[in-house]
């Protein structure tokens, strides 16, 4: 018997060295396959390229076709991971790293041919030398700018800090063109444009962008709000906000929570892309009442800050679902001076989900992208237990119906009606009162009402597609000619409505004309506080945060605030209809 037991452990030994053995073969034939496949798929796209430039009936450009195969080949993996040359790696730094550039703090548009200066920040060469929105750029430095792309003409008023640039303008009631020399400065954009009281009691921080000291520029806001001692909540509005660089996020999260809170992970499949931040300073308000709005533009970044906040139980999230941008990217250094911003990681917030919405490894046939569906996402808790959902971008604690403009208002503005106007108003008017107390008067509307007698801002409503497809739909099963005399009173009566519409969407329109106006005395800062006063979103978070009780149930998770965002939920289908529908609107 001892010699049976003895024989079957020396046969077991045996055999896990045999599998081990195996597995180890197997995996290091794995690795040589993948390899294989690497060096033959290399070795094919050269020979490919090479035959190409030699044989193919016309000239081409190497360069260009090289990058277009480049470009393909990574828009195949997804949007954020993409080949940069050397020409764009300024602007790809300005856009995505540091918004500090030499010029003269102008943006610029192209209108019929024209190249027209379309916004300028106070403070900088372009306001104290006198431009003003709406002058038309008739050349820089002496070359004519007429029929020139944007960034033709952007690029050459770019430039050294301390030179020069000559430019010729034509401004509208003027009728000799001015020239104007204006010295370049560093322009700086500010990761907070601005900040402020928006009631007695409540702060608001706008943050537009995670760029170099977004962190630093949010504590500098935050701190000087707290001088006030009046000031017991803040909102922190992440709307429209992009993302930009994970770090700057981390430390956000960190001026509200205290030191060592595990604010985000990112696992890789390399093991050396995994990591976790967590807070490393001192809070400046670990306590302060917060709210935190979204929309369907916030994402990366502003979805690791709002996400945090939201799983620490330390703010109340207002708004619509985030964008859904769970990927890191990192930037690595080329032959030629070139970079490769590539895909590394995916981050993971506190309760550990990840927001991503869009299933990239997983494309179909056609190539297309699709969201992860309601039966695949998880739950996760919150401090408090909350529970929430991957997968589907951060889903507010208040979720918020959208404010989409009417299409009349939508036409207005890009017929450059409302921006017309505005000049028309400002070279009527040598000043208008703050931009927190400006607003139209009714007879101030009724006279932009008859500025647009006669002008073009032609649109289809909703209500018109729908009676075309309605049409199309008759004509294809033959029944258009019995319904004719109906679908023509439809679309007179339409027509008729139509006119309407300027009074419908009175209130809108004054609105974006009221912003636009106060832009033109107070700039960016004016065309925010003008925008803030009407705001239903910012209105939603000040009396949530004057809400006590309420503020507190949702943190704990009373009644319906347990449960944020739940698939086939009716809150949940509501916000994808609303994402479907304004998909197909536009």
């Amino acid at each position: 018997m001892p010699t049976i037991i003895a024989f079957l452990k020396r046969f077991r030994k045996i055999g896990m060295i045999v599998v081990l053995s195996a597995t180890l073969f197997f995996s290091f034939r794995a690795v040589d396959d993948y390899y294989f496949e690497v060096s033959k798929n290399l070795d094919i796209f050269t020979t490919m390229f090479r035959e190409v430039n030699t044989y193919y009936v016309d000239s081409v450009e190497p360069g260009q076709l090289m990058k277009t195969g480049m470009d393909a080949m990574l828009k195949s993996l997804d949007p954020y991971t993409v080949f940069i040359p050397e020409s764009d790696i300024e602007d790809y730094r300005m856009t995505h790293v540091s918004a500090e550039y030499g010029g003269i703090g102008a943006l610029v548009h192209s209108r019929n041919g024209d190249i027209e200066i379309s916004d300028l920040y106070e403070g900088f060469p372009a306001q104290k030398a006198g431009l003003q929105v709406g002058d038309k750029i008739m050349s820089v430095n002496g070359v004519s700018t007429q029929g020139k792309k944007v960034d033709a003409v952007t690029d050459v008023m770019k430039g050294q800090k301390g030179t020069t640039v000559k430019m010729m303008i034509k401004r509208e009631g003027v009728e000799q063109p001015l020239e104007k020399s204006i010295v370049r400065d560093e322009i700086k954009f500010k990761n907070v444009p601005y900040y402020g009281m928006v009631s007695p009691n409540t702060g608001y921080i706008r943050l537009t962008q995670f760029l170099e000291n977004a962190s630093g520029d949010v504590r500098d806001a935050l701190l000087e709000l707290k001088k006030n001692p009046a000031m017991t909540n803040l909102v922190f509005d992440l709307r429209g906000n992009g993302g930009g660089l994970l770090k700057e996020a981390v430390e956000i999260v960190n001026l509200f929570v205290e030191n060592n809170v595990k604010i985000v992970s990112q696992k890789g499949k390399i093991r050396e892309m995994n990591a976790e931040y967590l807070a490393s300073k001192p809070a400046v308000d670990a306590t302060i009442p917060l709210v935190v709005l979204v929309d369907r533009g916030s994402a990366s970044a502003s979805e690791i800050v709002s996400g945090a906040l939201q799983e620490l139980d330390r703010a109340v999230v207002v708004g619509q679902r985030s964008y859904g941008k769970g990927l890191v990217q990192q930037t690595y250094n080329l032959s030629y001076n070139t970079l490769l911003k590539v895909t590394i990681a995916k981050y993971y917030t506190p309760s550990g989900r990840c927001i991503q919405a869009l299933d990239y490894t997983h494309r179909g046939k056609d190539g297309n992208v699709s969201k992860y569906a309601d039966s695949l996402l998880n739950e996760f808790k919150t401090r408090n237990g909350r529970i929430v959902y991957d997968g589907s971008g951060v889903y507010p604690d208040i979720y918020t119906d959208p404010d989409y403009f009417s299409p009349v208002t939508m036409a207005l503005i890009s017929n450059y009606q409302i921006f017309d106007y505005a000049g028309v108003y400002y070279r009527a008017h040598a000043a208008i009162p703050t931009a927190k107390e400006f607003m139209l008067s009714e007879q101030e509307y009724a006279a932009f009402v008859r500025y647009l007698d006669g002008r073009k801002y032609d649109y289809t409503d909703r209500s018109e597609k729908k009676l075309d497809e309605l049409k199309a739909a008759l004509e294809s099963d033959k029944h258009f000619e019995k319904l004719k005399n109906e679908y023509d009173a439809m679309k007179l009566e339409m027509v008729n409505n139509k006119k309407m519409d300027l009074t419908n969407h009175q209130q809108e329109i004054k609105e974006v004309l009221e912003e636009e106006i106060a832009a033109r005395y107070y700039y960016e800062k004016g065309r925010t506080e003008r925008g803030l006063a009407t705001d239903p979103d910012l209105k939603k978070a000040v009396d949530v945060l004057n809400d006590k009780n309420l503020y507190a149930a949702i943190l704990r998770g009373d009644g319906d605030y347990k449960v944020i965002g739940k698939p086939g939920s009716e809150a949940h289908a509501k916000a994808r209809k609303e994402r479907e529908e304004n998909k197909e609107e536009n």
